[in-house]
């Protein structure tokens, strides 16, 4: 995608978030292998074209659903690095006041409608929200991130059945990364692209370079504006790479290491860097500039994380949601 096309300031916007997302993920992971953190993350480093093109070309009043690799996602919509940071810490200052950590944060009033452990559990939820906003007749479109592996789960072709059979106003978004924990797509899938399934329900499959984030926004931009004018759901796969583990401490010994340099050249900060310049959209000096204030802000999530108080312990109740046999109650 021509670069010439954008104003310096949206490309800029584009760089600026995807070094947000990659110095929160190398802080996160950096900290969780200095035991700082408890439990486990899963970072996106290396899809961040995807998570900012996909969620730049959305309004702010659209809704997504993120995986349990959603923290690019999260950020990418609008989430404070702070409150995230907070979150991971189990800090009472995080978006779900420490009890939901890395792969449950909310903020219904950004349009994030949860990060989700699940594999492929997002899915339905967007599909859910799609029909309330197709009830409600109000503008709102609503994008599901899944990745290649949950593409082969039931919920997947369910969803988009019903999305396509109604005519919803979502866009199913596949991040394929090549792999579901240690097992390659292409051991478990018998097409080339995941997007082609999309023929089977009467909706446009379109395939794009996830590592480059003007297609992938152009992409969604399309297919929003699609979803709004009430002809339906999309299925976008973005082609891209995660550069680290399944989780933190995963080895990676399953991926053959031709496939890793080859994929490690096509970074996509490092590839924006390049054109960035190259364009004259802005001088080396500028965009270490925005490299240096990223690195602020994310030392300074840090510090708020470490000075935030733990939730009390009287409050372990608050905010959860119990069912009975007559009726369902709120603690």
């Amino acid at each position: 995608m021509e670069i010439k096309k954008y104003k310096k300031e949206q490309v800029l916007q584009f760089y600026r978030e995807m070094v947000k997302i990659r110095k929160f993920e190398l802080k996160a992971a950096e900290l969780f292998m200095q035991a700082t953190l408890s439990g486990n993350i899963h970072t996106s480093v290396g899809q961040e074209a995807s998570n900012v093109g996909a969620c730049l070309a959305l309004e702010p009043t659209d809704y997504i659903t993120a995986t349990h690799r959603g923290h690019g996602q999260c950020l990418a919509k609008g989430a404070q690095p702070s409150r995230m940071m907070a979150e991971l810490y189990g800090k009472e200052t995080g978006y779900c006041k420490g009890k939901g950590g890395s792969m449950h944060i909310v903020d219904v009033e950004l349009g994030i409608l949860g990060a989700n452990g699940i594999v492929g559990a997002g899915i339905p939820l967007a599909t859910g929200s799609a029909l309330t906003s197709k009830i409600q007749k109000t503008d709102e479109v609503s994008l599901a991130f899944f990745g290649d592996a949950a593409a082969n789960q039931g919920t997947f072709h369910e969803s988009i059945n019903m999305a396509a059979a109604w005519k919803l106003p979502c866009i199913y978004m596949c991040e394929n990364n090549k792999y579901g924990v240690s097992v390659c797509i292409d051991n478990v899938c018998n097409t080339v692209d995941i997007a082609e399934r999309a023929k089977a329900y009467g909706i446009p499959g379109v395939v794009v370079d996830g590592n480059n984030v003007f297609a992938v926004y152009e992409a969604v931009k399309e297919a929003a504006k699609r979803a709004r004018k009430g002809k339906g759901p999309t299925l976008i796969e973005t082609k891209t790479y995660r550069h680290r583990g399944h989780y933190e401490g995963d080895t990676q010994t399953y991926k053959p290491q031709e496939e890793v340099k080859l994929w490690m050249e096509k970074d996509p900060i490092e590839n924006l860097c390049k054109q960035i310049k190259k364009s004259r959209k802005a001088t080396k000096n500028e965009l270490e500039a925005i490299d240096a204030e990223v690195t602020a802000e994310i030392e300074a999530a840090v510090k708020f994380a470490e000075e935030s108080d733990y939730p009390d312990a009287m409050d372990v109740t608050a905010d959860v949601y119990a069912t009975d046999n007559e009726r369902s109650v709120a603690r």
